[in-house]
């Protein structure tokens, strides 16, 4: 006998400006527990010395996790010369030490090159799985896991001279990349080795501090000042064009058919993804795709069938039959 799930009590977006000292999947598990959800999620993690803004995903808001982890992060870091750690930040064991630290020109110059496309290595210490197991936990043993760069992009890095062997940077880059990597890998190219020394991410996608809460805030709200906190999911796809759809057309789409974009008034390109909306609520997003002759937005994510007409709400009209039905919805 299958065991009925528990509904959603929410479904949004809550912007979390995380504390030092816990892990992002402390956050979520106390997120589960303030809201009274099961389905939390994140949209990319921060290391436990890490700060700032963390975007909590709460009910079907979970189903869009892979759009938002794809959007661009901000942070600001402090970058200590002359140390090389284990863990590539000040936390960690030092396994290489300098006190010949280049001047703030080659600095400068070395944190700049690194803007643009680069190949890097994930850490040892992070939560990526290979063969089944984080590599963390193969860290802790002492062993270190043959893997593969990754290509992250670097869209802008700057640099501010705080002290001779520790610098201020401000960094846009893409999901995906660590930071205190970045600081690792800075410091390998000066040669004095480098170790990150402080984290805040200040940005995720279009998500920043202003208006963010600490787990503190929410847990001294009422439960309905909770929910007032939390951001509609809608608001994730705020930029993307917006379908209205009712009716029949409506019903389709839930159901996992094409639409065919004439039949809904419609003329996006190929490719292009939309919000499929009733009224002022997101039903989910679609996607345009070519169907023979014609183009048909097809059902890529379902976020609220709350408002989804009952078969045979919508009359059909004069002169349309069951082949016309069938096609569209091919």
């Amino acid at each position: 006998m299958s065991r009925k799930k528990k509904p959603d009590t929410v479904s949004g977006i809550l912007i979390i400006n995380k504390h030092e000292g816990v892990t992002s999947h402390r956050i979520v598990s106390a997120m589960r527990k303030l809201y009274d959800t099961p389905r939390v999620g994140h949209t990319g993690t921060l290391d436990p010395m890490a700060t700032g803004a963390l975007p909590i995903l709460l009910g079907r808001a979970v189903k869009a996790s892979e759009y938002v982890m794809a959007d661009e992060k901000e942070y600001l870091a402090e970058m200590k010369l002359g140390v090389a750690t284990d863990t590539q930040d000040v936390t960690g064991e030092t396994i290489f030490s300098s006190d010949e630290i280049p001047g703030e020109e080659a600095v400068l110059a070395a944190v700049r090159s690194f803007v643009g496309e680069y190949e890097q290595l994930p850490p040892m210490y992070s939560a990526i799985k290979i063969g089944g197991e984080k590599l963390v936990d193969a860290a802790r043993r002492g062993e270190t896991v043959e893997r593969a760069t990754r290509k992250v992009t670097i869209y802008s890095c700057e640099a501010e001279r705080e002290a001779d062997d520790l610098y201020r940077l401000t960094i846009v880059c893409s999901k995906g990349t660590y930071v205190r990597t970045l600081c690792d890998d800075i410091g390998k190219k000066l040669g004095c080795g480098a170790a990150m020394a402080s984290l805040v991410r200040v940005r995720s996608g279009p998500f920043t501090l202003d208006g963010a809460y600490t787990v503190e805030q929410i847990e001294n709200m009422s439960f309905e000042e909770r929910i007032a906190a939390v951001t509609p999911t809608a608001e994730l796809f705020r930029d993307l064009p917006a379908l209205p759809l009712s009716g029949r057309l409506l019903r389709l789409f839930a159901c996992g058919a094409s639409v065919d974009q004439k039949k809904c008034r419609a003329s996006y390109p190929v490719g292009a993804l939309v919000r499929v909306m009733s009224g002022d609520t997101l039903i989910g997003l679609g996607r345009v795709r070519e169907e023979g002759e014609r183009t048909a937005i097809a059902s890529e994510k379902l976020f609220d069938l709350s408002l989804i007409p009952p078969e045979g709400s919508s009359p059909r009209r004069r002169g349309e039959n069951e082949k016309d039905t069938e096609r569209e919805g091919s």
